[in-house]
């Protein structure tokens, strides 16, 4: 456009005073180095159509408002694929579940289908000898699909949990095992002492411990050392639903730790799981929350949203907290 000040028109563009040639809206708009197609444009008060920018020419001490949208972000499905890995073995699911208190075998499949678990964690208890042919969970959830992971729960000694876990091994052939050894009945925590030595124990026989723990990062630090290939700290009491009583603690393990760190008990509902993933756990697992449920298919499928979105919300990297208020929108530029 030229410049000759006797060949221009005196405007008034978003309350600057600006000289432009004689022409359309639309002219007016390209001078700016703005596409007509990507603004609005207002005209001495009055909204002027998109579709007359071309049409309508300008005049002498015009006073515009030329508006567009800020922000924004972009749709992009080439996120690299998120994985984890313990004791050399690398899984997609960051959630784990239980096999217990489902009303069969069947809702307990479906319900890890839904999860999109990768590994289950699976009770070793008695045969029942007077019905041998009554069925079983390998019969619902396939070995050779799902990663089963032999736990001692209900075990209040090393000398019970290790005994459990060699006959496991027997049994299924798995060496990646999830230790727990409880120190009461009532809150049913674990007792330090006993895990440690049996975790010591299980390593030196080629286990791969994954190990229930309380929320102590010294406490986590000791298991690490002593063998454990993930630490597995509480959130709350086993099958208490109050969700993660203590993030403090829970970042200090994560933050200390070399092996994967998975929040275990405690979870209530999918906020719950998200929070463990938004600390920068490697995982959560769960049971009750999932199979007390009123629909459990349903929170399964909640639970597995819940660790994808907790997940990508700690690789994004969350905004800091402020004491005050912070406009989302910019005040520059403000009509």
């Amino acid at each position: 456009m030229a410049t000759d000040t006797a060949a221009t028109l005196t405007l008034t563009i978003n309350g600057e005073p600006r000289r432009a040639a004689p022409g359309s809206i639309a002219d007016l708009v390209r001078s700016l180095e703005l596409d007509p197609a990507k603004v609005a444009v207002e005209r001495n008060g009055a909204i002027v159509p998109r579709s007359t920018l071309a049409a309508v020419q300008i005049a002498d001490g015009d006073m515009f408002e030329i508006v567009h949208f800020v922000g924004g972000g972009q749709d992009d499905d080439t996120w690299p694929e998120d994985t984890w890995t313990v004791a050399g073995r690398t899984f997609r699911s960051r959630l784990i579940v239980g096999t217990g208190k489902y009303k069969d075998f069947a809702q307990n499949a479906a319900a890890v289908e839904a999860s999109g678990a990768e590994i289950v964690t699976v009770a070793v208890r008695r045969v029942n000898v007077s019905d041998p042919k009554a069925p079983m969970l390998t019969d619902f959830i396939d070995p050779k699909k799902i990663t089963y992971l032999p736990n001692t729960a209900g075990c209040f000694t090393a000398e019970d949990a290790i005994r459990t876990l060699r006959l496991a091994r027997e049994a299924g052939g798995w060496d990646l095992v999830k230790l727990e050894v409880l120190g009461e009945a009532r809150t049913l925590y674990p007792n330090m002492i006993e895990t440690i030595r049996a975790t010591e124990v299980l390593a030196k026989e080629g286990f791969l411990p994954m190990v229930y723990c309380v929320d102590d990062p010294i406490a986590a630090k000791q298991l690490e050392d002593a063998g454990a290939v993930a630490v597995m700290p509480l959130g709350a009491p086993i099958g208490s639903g109050l969700g993660i009583q203590n993030r403090v603690t829970i970042r200090l393990i994560v933050e200390g730790a070399k092996v994967p760190v998975l929040v275990d008990a405690g979870v209530g509902t999918a906020s719950d799981a998200a929070v463990a993933l938004e600390l920068g756990c490697d995982g959560v697992l769960m049971n009750t929350a999932i199979a007390e449920a009123k629909d459990p298919i349903r929170m399964a499928r909640a639970m597995k949203a819940a660790v994808e979105a907790g997940r990508d919300a700690y690789l994004a990297g969350r905004m800091g907290t402020r004491k005050y208020a912070d406009p989302s929108s910019p005040l520059a530029g403000l009509i």
